[in-house]
């Protein structure tokens, strides 16, 4: 008897009028989406989740957090970035 664990699921979603036109031109759109859903996930915040907002607990971890780590900007790429307080990861 099959566990089922390796069959593919089939998921759906509404898209508006140009980003169903855009998505036209492309051979393999599901290969297309998967990749593109794949590559986001390996971009969310690992606090948020991909939220944009925290709950009460995660703002009161990183209030915690932020006592003793500050944003600073890339000088090279104009990004900011996370680093301790004690200034041994400064650029």
């Amino acid at each position: 008897m099959s566990s089922g664990l390796n069959k593919d699921e089939v998921i759906t979603f509404k898209v508006d009028f140009a980003l169903a036109q855009a998505l036209n031109g492309i051979q393999n759109r599901s290969d297309f989406i998967r990749n593109a859903v794949l590559s986001a996930l390996g971009n969310v915040c690992p606090l948020c989740n991909g939220s944009g907002t925290l709950s009460a607990s995660q703002r009161l971890h990183w209030e915690e957090f932020s006592r003793n780590h500050r944003f600073v900007k890339c000088a090279e790429c104009n990004e900011n970035y996370l680093v301790c307080n004690t200034g041994k990861d400064d650029k």
